[in-house]
Protein backbone atom coordinates (compact mmCIF):
# COMPACT_ATOMS: atom_id res chain seq x y z
CA UNK A 1 0.00 0.00 0.00
CA UNK A 2 1.53 3.38 -0.97
CA UNK A 3 2.29 5.99 1.85
CA UNK A 4 4.07 9.30 1.88
CA UNK A 5 5.10 11.67 4.32
CA UNK A 6 5.43 15.56 3.92
CA UNK A 7 7.45 17.86 6.61
CA UNK A 8 6.28 21.49 6.58
CA UNK A 9 7.83 24.11 8.70
CA UNK A 10 5.76 26.96 9.77
CA UNK A 11 6.66 29.84 11.32
CA UNK A 12 2.87 30.19 13.51
CA UNK A 13 2.12 29.00 16.86
CA UNK A 14 1.09 25.46 16.61
CA UNK A 15 -2.63 26.02 17.73
CA UNK A 16 -2.85 28.23 15.13
CA UNK A 17 -1.64 25.68 12.04
CA UNK A 18 -3.89 23.24 14.35
CA UNK A 19 -6.96 25.08 13.74
CA UNK A 20 -6.16 25.94 10.46
CA UNK A 21 -6.00 22.50 9.02
CA UNK A 22 -9.29 21.77 10.22
CA UNK A 23 -11.08 24.43 8.30
CA UNK A 24 -13.46 23.68 5.56
CA UNK A 25 -12.57 27.26 3.80
CA UNK A 26 -8.93 26.78 4.26
CA UNK A 27 -8.99 23.41 2.57
CA UNK A 28 -11.35 24.42 -0.17
CA UNK A 29 -9.42 27.72 -1.05
CA UNK A 30 -5.69 25.20 -0.86
CA UNK A 31 -7.80 23.03 -3.38
CA UNK A 32 -8.85 25.58 -5.98
CA UNK A 33 -7.29 24.52 -8.90
CA UNK A 34 -9.11 21.48 -8.77
CA UNK A 35 -12.18 23.13 -7.76
CA UNK A 36 -12.62 21.36 -4.54
CA UNK A 37 -15.75 21.97 -2.66
CA UNK A 38 -17.69 20.59 0.55
CA UNK A 39 -21.19 19.47 -0.71
CA UNK A 40 -22.58 17.35 2.25
CA UNK A 41 -21.88 17.35 6.24
CA UNK A 42 -20.13 19.75 7.49
CA UNK A 43 -19.86 22.16 4.65
CA UNK A 44 -18.42 25.05 6.42
CA UNK A 45 -16.23 26.19 9.59
CA UNK A 46 -14.41 24.31 11.74
CA UNK A 47 -14.30 20.12 12.29
CA UNK A 48 -13.95 18.09 14.86
CA UNK A 49 -13.93 14.24 16.46
CA UNK A 50 -16.78 12.37 14.51
CA UNK A 51 -17.54 14.84 11.64
CA UNK A 52 -18.26 13.43 8.26
CA UNK A 53 -17.53 15.82 5.36
CA UNK A 54 -18.31 15.11 1.47
CA UNK A 55 -15.81 16.85 -0.84
CA UNK A 56 -16.45 16.95 -4.70
CA UNK A 57 -13.24 17.95 -7.07
CA UNK A 58 -12.32 17.61 -10.68
CA UNK A 59 -8.76 15.07 -11.13
CA UNK A 60 -7.92 14.06 -14.15
CA UNK A 61 -10.83 15.24 -15.70
CA UNK A 62 -13.67 13.31 -13.69
CA UNK A 63 -15.64 14.79 -11.12
CA UNK A 64 -14.76 12.69 -8.14
CA UNK A 65 -16.57 12.54 -4.75
CA UNK A 66 -14.72 11.32 -1.66
CA UNK A 67 -16.94 11.02 1.99
CA UNK A 68 -13.97 11.26 4.51
CA UNK A 69 -14.37 11.51 8.63
CA UNK A 70 -12.36 13.18 11.39
CA UNK A 71 -11.71 9.30 13.28
CA UNK A 72 -9.45 10.84 15.96
CA UNK A 73 -8.60 14.33 16.99
CA UNK A 74 -6.11 15.44 19.80
CA UNK A 75 -6.23 19.46 19.75
CA UNK A 76 -3.61 20.70 18.84
CA UNK A 77 -1.26 17.95 18.37
CA UNK A 78 -2.59 15.19 16.01
CA UNK A 79 -5.63 14.36 13.70
CA UNK A 80 -6.73 11.69 11.31
CA UNK A 81 -9.01 11.94 8.40
CA UNK A 82 -10.30 8.53 6.85
CA UNK A 83 -12.29 8.17 3.43
CA UNK A 84 -15.79 6.65 4.25
CA UNK A 85 -17.18 6.38 0.85
CA UNK A 86 -15.42 7.46 -2.31
CA UNK A 87 -12.70 6.70 -4.94
CA UNK A 88 -10.08 4.69 -3.04
CA UNK A 89 -9.56 1.15 -1.54
CA UNK A 90 -8.19 2.85 1.26
CA UNK A 91 -7.49 6.68 2.25
CA UNK A 92 -6.18 7.44 5.83
CA UNK A 93 -4.11 10.86 6.33
CA UNK A 94 -2.53 11.50 9.55
CA UNK A 95 -1.92 15.03 10.66
CA UNK A 96 0.83 15.95 13.32
CA UNK A 97 1.77 18.89 14.99
CA UNK A 98 4.82 19.33 17.18
CA UNK A 99 6.01 22.68 18.55
CA UNK A 100 9.13 24.33 17.85
CA UNK A 101 11.89 26.87 18.38
CA UNK A 102 10.72 27.88 14.69
CA UNK A 103 7.06 27.91 15.25
CA UNK A 104 5.69 24.21 14.43
CA UNK A 105 6.69 21.43 12.23
CA UNK A 106 3.67 19.92 10.09
CA UNK A 107 4.02 15.93 9.39
CA UNK A 108 1.42 14.53 6.79
CA UNK A 109 1.47 10.57 6.95
CA UNK A 110 -0.97 9.64 3.95
CA UNK A 111 -1.69 5.88 3.16
CA UNK A 112 -3.66 5.00 0.18
CA UNK A 113 -4.43 2.39 -2.40
CA UNK A 114 -6.57 2.64 -5.50
CA UNK A 115 -9.48 0.50 -6.35
CA UNK A 116 -9.17 -2.45 -9.27
CA UNK A 117 -6.63 -4.14 -7.84
CA UNK A 118 -3.91 -4.81 -10.02
CA UNK A 119 -4.68 -2.07 -12.14
CA UNK A 120 -5.27 0.28 -9.39
CA UNK A 121 -1.26 -1.24 -7.65
CA UNK A 122 -0.06 0.19 -11.85
CA UNK A 123 -2.11 3.75 -10.78
CA UNK A 124 -1.00 3.80 -7.74
CA UNK A 125 3.16 3.64 -8.65
CA UNK A 126 2.27 5.81 -11.82
CA UNK A 127 0.21 8.57 -11.56
CA UNK A 128 -1.31 8.58 -7.76
CA UNK A 129 1.19 8.55 -5.27
CA UNK A 130 3.22 11.77 -7.29
CA UNK A 131 -0.17 13.53 -7.69
CA UNK A 132 -1.58 13.04 -4.11
CA UNK A 133 1.83 14.34 -2.49
CA UNK A 134 1.74 17.22 -4.98
CA UNK A 135 -1.75 17.96 -3.70
CA UNK A 136 -0.92 17.63 0.45
CA UNK A 137 2.39 19.96 -0.67
CA UNK A 138 0.05 22.79 -2.18
CA UNK A 139 -2.12 22.47 0.33
CA UNK A 140 0.60 22.77 3.52
CA UNK A 141 2.26 25.94 1.26
CA UNK A 142 -1.61 27.74 1.38
CA UNK A 143 -1.83 26.20 5.33
CA UNK A 144 1.85 27.94 5.62
CA UNK A 145 1.05 31.02 4.15
CA UNK A 146 -2.29 31.68 5.61
CA UNK A 147 -1.16 30.87 9.12
CA UNK A 148 2.41 33.08 8.65
CA UNK A 149 0.58 36.18 7.84
CA UNK A 150 -2.33 35.89 10.60
CA UNK A 151 0.90 35.32 12.87
CA UNK A 152 2.74 38.12 11.61
CA UNK A 153 -0.44 40.40 11.71
CA UNK A 154 -0.52 39.23 15.55
CA UNK A 155 2.24 40.41 16.62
Amino acid sequence: MPRFEVVTLIQAPVEVVFDTSLSVETHTSSMRASRERAVAGVTSGQLTLGDQVTWQARHFGISWRLTSTISACTRPSFFVDEQVAGPFRRWHHAHHFQASTDGTVMRDVVDFAAPYGLLGVFADLLVLRRHMTRLIILRNQHIKAVTEASAQNAG
